[in-house]
């Protein structure tokens, strides 16, 4: 039984000051990507310490993301919402002031809570106002969050840099995240029911032990290797918790996470096929800037302005994928989608040190372009053919299966990348090569041979799209939830 009357919901002005703060949110969990060395100065930390800002903000929301269907079935929209806002301003004036690396990863760690809420409960909104056939705008709407963000942050972070210190990434932020809770305050509704649904707090642990240590296991092992006894031991023991966890959840009448969703056919290969979109993106947002600064030597200024035009066309494409999406299915466009991005990662595959940077540049927007016609197109479908009853758990699993996928496609490139790099440099070496080019040289091959994988990745994606059933959109019928129109 609702907790509440529900009071009538205007659409765009929800999803608007929904999509600002997560927005904010997703901004964060790229935009210290270039920072990392100006932060190694400033608290003379090494790279393998700096890197838990990353890792740290990854493992917040891999555990936290499991829990947050039950979380929407036990508040309200603008608990949860607001909830998720303050957690973004208490960490961003953390590490905004942070004397320490302590309390800039106390920080970063408060912000993960709140990337953690925010994204499965916007797609469970979107899910749950929008009628079936009006959802596929509406998601591709929300592209501009989940692609470009990530996209955009690394531009922004450099010319923050490059004119004043990385904590005015932090300060600028305060008063945008500010304004989003006051509009929250004023123009957010609750839209879905709430009660009480018992707390399971053994899944809650097993979920929390069993997620950590798999991405943990999988984050480390693209530093440590493979055969590191932590990395090995991290990776069976999270697997095989997760295996409990699993059976917890399919006997359970009432599972913190209802994995019954992957019974339907569509949604489970629409995971598939979000699976491997998001190791392609990761890893291409780990290759690029890596082959560009460490083996190019461009700044992380210019790093960010080749990225700039495809995350800017990226935003223009979002909602038109989204109204294509509710006229003609998911599955034409994320067949036009791989045609895009499969030639895109091919194209990076045999790298030098003579590449040019339009061509990059070129290559990178028509990579966006692909991922443009794949990110929400596949979430939104999976999504759309589940009961509207399941529609948060579909969110919480579609979210905690992009958190590990990103975790695991991080890790494998890099490994990659590093073994094929070791191999090049005794090739080098015996060839007479000697001295930093010999480096530089080697870590090139490594980069493109790590593409080459993402390849292959790409056309895996291809054959499961092709048996694929093709979601249509439903025949137009009146919204569930009282409405005043798309305002």
């Amino acid at each position: 039984m609702s907790t509440s009357t529900k009071p009538p919901v205007r659409r765009g002005v929800l999803l608007f000051v929904m999509l600002l703060g997560s927005f904010l949110s997703v901004l964060n969990q790229t935009i210290l990507n270039v920072a990392l060395p100006d932060l190694m100065d400033s608290f003379d930390i090494s790279a393998a310490t700096v890197q838990w800002l990353s890792t740290g903000f990854m493992l917040v929301n891999g555990v936290l993301i499991p829990a947050t269907a039950y979380l929407m079935k036990r508040f309200t929209t603008r608990q949860l919402f607001i909830s998720s806002m303050l957690f973004l301003l208490v960490g961003t004036f953390i590490n905004a002031v942070a004397p320490s690396f302590g309390f800039l990863l106390a920080g970063r760690l408060i912000q993960a809570a709140c990337a953690a809420i925010m994204m499965p409960l916007l797609m469970a909104v979107v899910m749950e106002v929008f009628p079936q056939e009006g959802r596929g705008s509406a998601m591709g709407t929300l592209g501009l969050v989940m692609v470009f963000a990530p996209a955009i942050g690394p531009t922004l972070a450099g010319l923050v840099i490059d004119h004043l210190s990385w904590r005015w990434i932090f300060i600028l932020m305060l008063p945008l995240v500010v304004i989003v809770i006051a509009l929250a305050l004023k123009y957010l509704v609750n839209v879905a029911d709430t009660g009480r649904p018992k707390l399971r707090f053994g899944d809650i642990v097993l979920s929390t032990a069993g997620f950590g240590a798999v991405l943990y296991g999988f984050s480390n092992a693209g530093k440590d290797g493979w055969g590191d006894p932590v990395v090995l031991s991290l990776l069976i023991a999270g697997i095989l918790i997760l295996v409990v966890f699993t059976w917890r959840q399919l006997a359970s009448k009432d599972p913190l996470l209802n994995l019954r969703v992957f019974g339907n056919k569509v949604f489970a290969m629409t995971t598939v096929v979000n699976v491997i979109v998001t190791m392609v993106l990761y890893a291409d947002m780990i290759l690029l800037p890596i082959y560009l600064q460490s083996s190019r030597g461009y700044t992380a200024l210019e790093t960010g302005l080749l990225l700039l035009p495809g995350a800017l066309l990226n935003a223009a494409m979002s909602p038109v994928t989204g109204r294509l999406l509710d006229k003609i299915g998911a599955k034409p466009l994320v067949i036009i989608g791989l045609i895009f991005t499969i030639p895109a990662l091919w194209a990076v595959t045999d790298l030098s040190d003579s590449t040019s940077y339009g061509y990059l540049m070129v290559r990178t927007i028509v990579l966006r372009i692909g991922l443009t016609f794949l990110t929400m197109p596949i979430t939104a479908a999976g999504l759309n053919s589940l009961p509207k009853q399941m529609s948060a758990h579909g969110s919480a699993v579609t979210n905690t299966v992009r958190q590990v996928a990103g975790a695991i496609g991080t890790a494998l490139v890099v490994t990659i990348m590093s073994t094929s790099s070791s191999g090049h440099a005794a090739e080098l070496a015996a060839s007479g090569m000697i001295g930093d080019r010999l480096a530089a040289e080697a870590s090139i091959l490594g980069t493109g041979d790590a593409y080459l994988f993402t390849v292959i990745l790409g056309v895996i994606a291809l054959l499961v799209t092709l048996f694929m059933p093709n979601s249509k959109p439903a025949p137009k019928k009146a919204n569930a939830v009282p409405t005043e129109g798309l305002k």
